[in-house]
């Protein structure tokens, strides 16, 4: 799995999932499954048009990490900076989208799997671009 940290003055975007499927209504960071024979940035740039539509620049890796839901999968998550893209972000498949500063963060509902980050940058332990 992959996902955007995409940067837009001091803001982070983040993304409600729908009330039906798997883990309704969680907050997560856009991105999605990287397909077979697919390099992880190219997999991220693809997903991010189809969810958001926009042509992103992939930066750096920022974090990776495994979380083992209980009774699920264990999943494997790489999370890259974006800090330049093409486009306005459109909300194409989430429940809703939202701009907000790194200490909001806490106050979403975040996929388990995405805890340990959320912690990370609430605590401004990543460059904040534009901040």
């Amino acid at each position: 799995m992959v996902a955007a940290l995409i940067w837009r003055q001091g803001s982070l975007l983040i993304c409600q999932r729908k009330a039906t499927g798997s883990f309704p209504g969680k907050w997560e960071f856009p991105g999605g499954k990287v397909e077979p024979e697919e390099e992880p940035r190219a997999a991220l740039q693809r997903e991010l048009f189809e969810e958001l539509g926009i042509r992103a620049e992939i930066g750096e890796e920022l974090a990776r990490l495994e979380h083992q839901y209980t009774e699920g999968p264990t999943v494997r998550l790489l999370f890259y900076a974006v800090t330049q893209f093409e486009g306005v972000p459109e909300n194409r498949v989430f429940q809703q989208i939202l701009w907000v500063q790194p200490h909001q963060l806490l106050h979403f509902d975040f996929l388990e799997a995405d805890q340990p980050l959320i912690e990370r940058i609430a605590a401004h332990e990543f460059f904040s671009p534009g901040s």
